[in-house]
């Protein structure tokens, strides 16, 4: 009876200390989420006559091209704003006007290691307006390829004068 006892505490102990020394393993093999899934968002565009764009757009980080301005990253690493990856604002702009068929044109600025925003249906701010970026009505604190969206967020760009 005792060694049937032994036997069981031994047997009970190695399948603990089996289970417990793999248990990390498991847990560090789970995949990690992508900081930049492609995530929905509305997307408005209000120019000084009024809506140039309303829509739903899915979209993620990458690279930007604009005529002015060249093909550069937009993906929410711009100025160490994020760690990884992220869907961006202008970003969400650049999948509109491509899937839509619309233009936009942006300057690059390697100081802000972000484009500004400069025409977009063929809508210049100029001299006296720009295109202000606000996020769930608040405006942006950094660049349009800076800011984080998130799924369901409302991203709108609006003609702005002063």
């Amino acid at each position: 009876m005792r060694q049937l006892l032994a036997r069981r505490s031994v047997i009970t102990t190695v399948a603990l200390g089996l289970a417990l020394a793999t248990a990390p393993a498991a847990a560090e093999a789970a995949p990690k989420p992508n900081p930049n899934a492609a995530v929905r968002v509305s997307l408005t565009v209000q120019g000084p006559d009024g809506l140039l764009f309303k829509g739903k757009i899915t979209t993620k980080g990458h690279d930007v091209t604009t005529v002015t301005g060249g093909t550069h990253k937009c993906d929410g690493t711009n100025g160490g704003a994020n760690p990884s990856k992220v869907p961006t604002p202008t970003a969400a702009l650049d999948d509109a006007a491509r899937l839509n068929y619309f233009a936009w044109d942006g300057t690059w600025y390697a100081s802000f290691d972000d484009f500004s925003v400069d025409t977009i249906k063929n809508v210049s701010g100029g001299g006296s307006a720009y295109w202000s970026i606000a996020v769930n009505g608040t405006p942006t604190p950094v660049g349009g390829c800076q800011f984080k969206l998130n799924a369901g967020d409302q991203v709108s760009f609006t003609w702005t004068s002063f």
